[in-house]
């Protein structure tokens, strides 16, 4: 099962847009485009950083590489 972690961008620490929780599961989230997808180049296509409230489950979209995300510890939770 996934951990949690909170995530940040420099000093600015994110929140669910929905809910306001601060924790998430995290995961690489390929941007695809159906021309790359039909010319076989899927791979190539950018990505981006979804994290995925651990309260809701909305969905959040980072293409920022600046984005960090922090390990959540057992008794955080």
């Amino acid at each position: 099962m996934a951990k949690p972690v909170r995530a940040a961008i420099g000093d600015k620490w994110i929140t669910c847009v929905f809910c306001k929780g601060d924790l998430f599961r995290d995961r690489e989230v390929k941007l695809n485009s159906t021309g790359m997808e039909l010319l076989k180049f899927g791979w190539a296509n950018e990505s981006a950083t979804g994290l995925i409230c651990w309260n809701c489950g909305f969905v959040h979209l980072f293409a920022n590489r600046d984005i960090e995300l922090y390990k959540v510890k057992n008794g955080e939770i």
